[in-house]
């Protein structure tokens, strides 16, 4: 059953590219005694996801951040090398962390994981956005297959 608002995150450890190479980050560490903006995107450099999710959250990395947001977190279903290089040519830089959940445990976790064996992409993540309060889904917005309507940055600024 998927995640919804209300719902404490499950534990689950993604990765994330370091100065130092990869390292293992729980939810307890990001999301715990903040409030962070999560999207997921069912796959990096994908045309959607290259195009208009990620460069969304970059966009309005200030504005979320000016309405109590203390930090944007992007993940998807690749491996840890796949987001870093994916995070340094989309310019995210400072305002949107990158974490692989590059097994899919924590798509599956939350209930929104994507079949995409028929496009060759396996199991991945569906498009979504939330806002997470000290670990807890305040706002949850999953996308319909094949859209890009609710998850981007735009929506999720208008529900805080």
């Amino acid at each position: 059953m998927p995640i919804k608002v209300g719902d404490k995150l499950p534990e689950a450890t993604f990765m994330e590219m370091t100065a130092d190479g990869p390292k293992p980050v729980t939810t307890a560490q990001v999301f715990g005694g903040k409030t962070v903006a999560l999207f997921a995107v069912p796959g990096a450099y994908t045309p959607t996801c290259s195009a208009r999710h990620l460069p969304g959250f970059v966009d309005k990395a200030g504005e979320l951040k000016g309405k109590g947001v203390d930090e944007i977190v992007c993940t998807s279903v690749n491996d840890v090398f796949v987001m870093g290089a994916w995070g340094k040519s989309s310019g995210a830089g400072e305002a949107v962390r990158m974490l692989a959940d590059g097994n899919g445990a924590f798509a599956k976790a939350i209930g929104l994981e994507l079949d995409a064996s028929g496009f060759g992409m396996g199991h991945r993540s569906q498009r979504y956005s939330m806002l997470v309060k000290d670990g807890t889904v305040a706002e949850l917005n999953v996308e319909a297959g094949g859209e890009f309507k609710v998850s981007s940055a735009d929506y999720l600024l208008g529900q805080i």
